[in-house]
């Protein structure tokens, strides 16, 4: 499904403190790759072309376009040069944020933590004219705002946000292939998300990480799954898929639970890093504001 454009009263105040969005303004997001894209846009490519900004000269071969002959080195060496360019293209950048029954859980919820980090990246990218695209995604793509840029857009971010509301069982596979199919050009692809999947997580970024794209995959977990606050006898359901299991709630089970939880998270580690993709482990509990201000900028996906 795809959010039309409308009014909305919800603004990212609503979400994000008003501050902290002025802070916002002084940064950028980044790439380390080519810029490839077909669109013209407003950020550099290291390829040569024929934007706006002189790069080099060239001696003149038959058939170059003769409004770039320099002709005043013409004048002084009687011979024939063009002028080079940096070319000027479209950075894309795509945010996917994780609306499945699981992002409910959690004090404070996984769900706020998220829509707050979505909100933040993708209000960085619209404002510097990147060609942006947010997507909710659960059973597939729930809810999507392709390609938008300008600030104009942001009342539609700040719709979509809050109108989601998390429900359901994750096919992350099925999600990644409709991203992937929509994506053009050279840039940056967010996943936010706890990557619980049962279906794992492996064929959904194979479908992501490529040459063109610089893969993020934040992990976010609420502090009582990192540290669960449970004893005795309890029978545990699936917020997604509503399976049960009866368990008896031990030190030493607690202990094989934190031992399997951070294996699972070093195995989504290990995986992306050698596919040249980069993991960030975070939980709701910790503030946005921090996350985005420091460390997104220490990992060099903010500038």
């Amino acid at each position: 499904m795809t959010a039309a454009r409308a009014t909305s009263s919800r603004r990212l105040t609503d979400l994000l403190d008003a501050k902290f969005l002025a802070r916002l303004d002084a940064l950028d997001v980044h790439t380390r790759r080519i810029l490839r894209g077909h669109a013209r846009g407003e950020r550099q490519s290291k390829r040569r072309g024929d934007g706006v900004e002189f790069a080099d000269h060239r001696p003149y071969v038959a058939g170059d376009d003769l409004r770039f002959i320099d002709w005043n080195i013409y004048g002084r060496l009687d011979e024939l040069f063009s002028k080079v360019f940096l070319e000027e293209q479209d950075l894309t950048f795509h945010v996917m944020v994780d609306v499945s029954g699981s992002v409910s859980f959690g004090e404070p919820s996984k769900e706020r933590f998220s829509k707050q980090l979505a909100a933040a990246l993708t209000y960085v990218g619209v404002i510097h004219n990147n060609r942006v695209t947010l997507t909710a995604f659960g059973d597939g793509v729930v809810a999507q705002l392709p390609n938008i840029r300008g600030r104009a857009y942001l009342p539609q971010v700040a719709e979509m946000l809050m109108a989601t509301s998390p429900q359901g069982a994750t096919d992350f596979d099925r999600a990644c292939k409709q991203v992937a199919a929509a994506r053009r050009g050279t840039g940056i692809t967010i996943v936010l998300s706890d990557f619980l999947f049962k279906a794992g997580y492996e064929q959904g970024f194979r479908r992501l990480i490529g040459r063109q794209y610089d893969v993020y995959a934040v992990q976010v977990f609420a502090p009582q799954e990192l540290d669960p606050p449970l004893t005795g006898d309890l029978r545990l359901v699936d917020i997604e898929d509503a399976d049960m299991a009866e368990v008896t709630i031990s030190s030493a089970l607690l202990k094989f639970y934190k031992r399997n939880l951070a294996a699972y998270c070093n195995e989504l580690r290990a995986f992306l890093t050698a596919r040249g993709a980069t993991h960030v482990l975070t939980n709701s509990g910790e503030q946005v504001e921090s996350l985005v201000l420091n460390y997104m900028r220490r990992i060099g996906l903010l500038r």
